[in-house]
């Protein structure tokens, strides 16, 4: 690593820092580290900040990470501040074996879509095909409501465990990319380049709720978002453009030229694919990507509810009739969100027209075959070869998937872009209300860079306004931040099980579950209400009460020196170690008495669950719709829990806490932590 003084002057620092330990954030000291850009502030630049010393430490580690693990605080403190941002800003400097260590235990988050599916099969496949059997053994026939006829289906036991079995396998898939996304950000050394992957999969929303989804979101995570979350945005927006689950999501897979503008090639001519290349279908990733893994999936879970000696050509047979048709012509969906939500604004500058030609340019930008790898191809054949303009640009007649990329270069290159994204990054790092001339130096940095969001990070994270005092703890953790945090704060290990995200979800934000591109929200008043305060205490109480896996308040590294000490002694310690030192009298009070006027007795504390111990009181942001991610109280890939256990609800009532394991759990319910 290397130090630029502000007078240009060289110094190697490498040592030092390696020093310091890898659990300051990052470095291991058996890893010399790499050069890494650093630019000391000036005195003038630091005479501008208006945060102490202490506070920009914990601003970096509330910001730009997911909050501080026991001994973060120190470590950052005697490294210093901006040499640690400047590590974080270049986390391929950083060692982080550690946490690749543990995702190896989830085999499906290097899988292909088309292995997935392979693999994990929906069950709706194995049940349709079992149906199409029993119809053909001569089932009896009974009419429906609209006249047609239904086979009076009667499925054996056996059948039925087959089917509940691949069920439990299809979901894994989901499962495993939500586990591992809480372990992550819980462990992982590089905090910033996690912050920045959860920030894009935000600003790029897809929803793992939408068919066969699922299958397509551990390539989106690995192929698109991470490798690009501090790169060039061009990059990023391309891979994004060109992402299976993107193109799934927004319906552009299924786009292609209307009657009325002439296609670059005939069907018949386009490669020898002929009709089978051009299925459609709702509902799953229909007859283009429907089964990747349906040729020739060999034998798992649920195969015997039927098709299990079905050939690959028969197979991928029943999947084209399984889906419904679709009318062909132009989707406008991806187009209008591209320019809205991923680049512009909505109020960028752009109008209907444009959207309708970006939707023309973007046509055959589709999914690849079944029996391919289920990834992104270019059809001839289904693309618009009419001449188009975008945004004043004029895209000239006879192109192909020149016409897409153009109009990538076009909208990332918009001053209205630059200003988009800049504000955007400003609202999640610096404040709900976004300082415009923080804005202004970011977008400017945008533009006179290329896009290189490493550089507009850069310039918003070592700012006088990031580390002013009105940016100080004004943010309002997420439930996201919030489970992530407390699990940190307390020295959690990761969560091997989909319990924890589950509990993300039970707070209102489900992992890859908002149905609608917007994205969650970057705003506090979002997430702060009568219901989200109660959830929120209920959490921190569930987390001290050990319900929260990998994580109890003995195992936390100060509850062999607090747990005997005297009631004000705990809750001083507590004060420091999880509050940053920092307390209202309010919340002191709390601590000491053990009483939470919003909840009541911590001894009582029945109002904080709903009455049914199997529920748990939703945060009224926008009653989401939750991914089913199985059994909440078993290791990810294991059967269901037979012999009658019972799911315990991982926020209900700890019983009866008391002592340092109460404070504790009121201080992670606190207004302090929920901000950072």
């Amino acid at each position: 690593m290397q130090l630029i003084l502000p007078r240009g002057r060289l110094l190697a620092i490498g040592v030092a820092l390696a020093a310091c330990g890898r659990s300051a954030g990052n470095i291991s000291p058996t890893v010399a580290p790499a050069a890494v850009r650093y630019m000391a502030p000036s005195a003038a630049d630091l005479s501008l900040r208006t945060q102490t010393a202490d506070e920009q430490v914990k601003q970096a580690l509330n910001r730009l990470a997911f909050g501080g693990r026991p001994g973060d605080y120190e470590r950052v403190r005697s490294m210093g501040v901006d040499i640690w941002i400047a590590r974080q800003l270049d986390p391929a400097s950083i060692e982080d074996g550690a946490v690749e260590h543990f995702l190896a235990r989830y085999p499906t988050l290097a899988m292909s879509p088309s292995d997935l599916y392979d693999k994990y099969p929906p069950p709706q496949l194995l049940l349709a095909s079992r149906r199409r059997e029993m119809a053909r053994s001569g089932q009896p026939m009974a009419n429906d409501s609209a006249g047609g006829k239904l086979a009076a289906f009667r499925f054996s036991r056996e059948d039925s465990i087959a089917y509940r079995a691949a069920q439990e396998e299809s979901r894994r898939v989901g499962a495993e990319l939500q586990a591992a996304k809480v372990a992550r950000a819980v462990m992982s050394e590089r905090q910033l380049q996690e912050v920045m992957v959860d920030f894009w999969e935000n600003h790029f929303t897809v929803f793992v709720g939408k068919g066969q989804e699922r299958y397509l979101l551990a390539s989106f995570e690995r192929d698109a978002i991470r490798p690009n979350a501090l790169g060039k945005f061009r990059d990023l927006l391309g891979s994004v453009a060109r992402s299976p689950a993107m193109l799934f999501y927004l319906d552009n897979w299924e786009s292609t030229v209307d009657s009325v503008h002439p296609a670059l090639a005939q069907r018949e001519d386009a490669g020898g694919m002929g009709r089978r290349g051009l299925r459609r279908g709702r509902g799953g990733l229909g007859g283009i990507n429907a089964g990747p893994g349906a040729p020739g999936g060999g034998r798992r879970p649920g195969a015997a509810i039927g098709g299990r000696d079905m050939t690959p050509a028969q197979r991928e047979a029943l999947m084209q009739r399984l889906q419904q048709r679709r009318p062909k012509g132009l989707n406008e969906n991806y187009g209008r969100e591209l320019l809205e939500l991923h680049t512009l604004g909505v109020d960028g500058g752009y109008t209907q027209q444009d959207v309708i030609e970006v939707a023309r340019a973007l046509t055959g930008w589709t999914i690849d075959r079944p029996r391919q790898d289920g990834g992104f191809i270019f059809r001839p054949q289904m693309h618009d070869a009419g001449a188009k303009r975008v945004l004043g640009h004029t895209l000239a007649a006879g192109r192909g998937i020149e016409d897409g990329e153009e109009v990538l270069d076009i909208v990332s290159r918009h001053p209205s872009t630059a200003r988009f994204i800049a504000t955007k990054l400003v609202r999640r790092f610096v404040s709900d209300t976004a300082p415009v001339a923080l804005v202004d130096r970011a977008a400017a940095t945008f533009t006179s860079s290329g896009g290189d969001i490493r550089e507009v990070m850069r310039t918003i994270v070592t700012s006088p306004e990031f580390f002013s005092r009105e940016a100080y703890k004004s943010k309002v953790k997420s439930p996201f931040e919030l489970v992530v945090s407390a699990l940190r704060a307390v020295g959690a290990q990761p969560d091997s099980t989909p319990r924890t995200a589950q509990i993300i979800a039970r707070l209102g934000q489900p992992i890859f579950g908002h149905q609608a591109p917007n994205g969650w929200p970057e705003t506090g008043d979002a997430w702060i209400n009568t219901g989200a305060i109660l959830s929120r205490i209920n959490f921190g109480l569930a987390l001290a009460g050990g319900r929260i896996p990998g994580v109890s308040a003995t195992g936390w590294p100060e509850a062999a020196r607090l747990a005997t000490a005297p009631r004000e002694e705990q809750v001083d310690g507590v004060v420091r170690a999880l509050l940053g030192g920092e307390a209202s009298p309010d919340t002191r009070k709390i601590l000491l008495s053990g009483v939470n006027p919003l909840a009541g007795s911590v001894a009582d504390a029945d109002s904080l669950v709903s009455p049914d111990s199997s529920t748990v009181a939703m945060t009224p942001v926008e009653r989401p719709t939750m991914p089913d991610l199985g059994n909440a109280n078993r290791p990810l890939g294991r059967g269901p829990v037979r012999g009658g256990a019972m799911r315990r609800d991982p926020l209900g009532r700890p019983a009866e806490l008391q002592g340092l394991a109460q404070v504790i759990g009121l201080a992670l319910g606190a207004p302090e932590f929920q901000r950072r």
